[in-house]
């Protein structure tokens, strides 16, 4: 019996050891070679080819990642968050933007913030703008489908901070942003993060054996995790390029009305994987015949909604205000998807 215990317990434990975007991509593959075997070449040389592409962004977004953390220039991102609140939610805006947190980092680092004070206001642009863009997302946005998009959802990114950082600041007094918080919110994470206020960032950081053991740790892991991401975007985007009707997407995404952009937000919002993984599909989807401003709102709604994101809201505030979050980002995102149609139609 112990050894029937023991023997399930083992195989439990490799179970759980099993990377889950590895093992959907090669069950994908899997799955193309036992239906259609004379396919299988075609999809594997194509996600193999779109990988090999996009490996200068990679390196270039591993490396600025890795160099971030060494320094830890991340604390300079609590500066954001002193003085005038209107300069608080302006700044936390631009660097939510910009920064390059992960997920389970935004948990103890807005925690810590909202503990010593900092205005729900700018812990919101700050929530908004952070998961849409960050050096290594900006990278292979430019690589899988254009410089100027990348650049474009930089900018909805912040706008989008910017206005739920003020929508929130105005509808400060009223009950839906009275007591904002669940009740004694933990400052820790699966980063092993601290508060981010003593750090004074080391920018030559390879004379600290510490920061250099970082360096190499950060660009280990975010290597894997982009490598794996893309692996199984390209699958999918094979499949879509060899199986989906070539005027399927041009006709239920294609066109510039409103419809069309509200129709990207809202499927946005529970579809998507990740900004990374995203980036590929949508490029593909574009040459397929999307229409630009249902990309935008894809990508921003889905970004601002996706599991690791709105995890890190939801462990902090009461349903109310997870819910003025998700608000905030559908409506954010058809008016992202509605001036980037009207730009990228000029």
């Amino acid at each position: 019996m112990a050894d029937t215990t023991s023997s399930s317990r083992s195989a439990a434990s490799r179970w759980s050891s099993i990377d889950r975007v590895w093992m959907a991509a090669a069950l994908i593959v899997l799955f193309v070679a036992i239906v259609d075997p004379y396919r299988v070449d075609d999809v594997i040389g194509f996600a193999a080819r779109a990988l090999a592409g996009t490996l200068p962004f990679i390196g270039f977004a591993v490396f600025a990642i890795a160099y971030l953390k060494a320094t830890g220039a991340e604390n300079l991102l609590a500066r954001a968050f002193e003085g005038n609140p209107t300069r608080m939610i302006v700044m936390a805006a631009l660097l939510g933007g910009l920064s390059p947190f992960c997920s389970c980092e935004v948990i103890p680092f807005i925690a810590a913030l909202l503990a010593v004070g900092a205005p729900l206001g700018a812990v919101m642009a700050f929530w908004l703008a952070s998961p849409l863009m960050d050096p290594a997302m900006f990278a292979i946005t430019t690589g899988a489908i254009t410089l100027e998009f990348a650049i474009a959802k930089t900018l909805a990114a912040v706008a989008l901070g910017l206005f739920g950082g003020f929508g929130t600041q105005l509808l400060s007094r009223t009950p839906l942003f009275t007591d904002p918080l669940r009740s004694k919110p933990a400052v820790g994470g699966c980063c092993g993060v601290k508060a981010p206020f003593s750090a004074t960032p080391v920018w030559k950081f390879w004379h600290v054996e510490e920061r250099v053991q970082i360096f190499r740790h950060a660009g280990l892991n975010n290597g894997i995790f982009l490598l794996k991401w893309l692996t199984l975007a390209y699958v999918i985007e094979a499949l879509m390029v060899y199986y989906m009707p070539a005027d399927f997407i041009a006709n239920v995404l294609g066109g510039g009305g409103i419809g069309t952009i509200l129709l990207g937000s809202v499927v946005g919002m529970p579809a998507y994987l990740n900004g990374y993984a995203a980036a590929p599909l949508i490029g593909d989807l574009l040459d397929q015949g999307m229409a630009p401003g249902a990309a935008m709102s894809f990508m921003i709604a889905g970004g601002v909604s996706s599991i690791p994101a709105a995890l890190a809201v939801w462990a902090l505030v009461k349903p109310r205000v997870f819910a003025a979050y998700l608000g905030f980002a559908l409506a954010g995102s058809v008016f992202a998807g509605v001036a980037w149609q009207l730009v990228a139609s000029t």
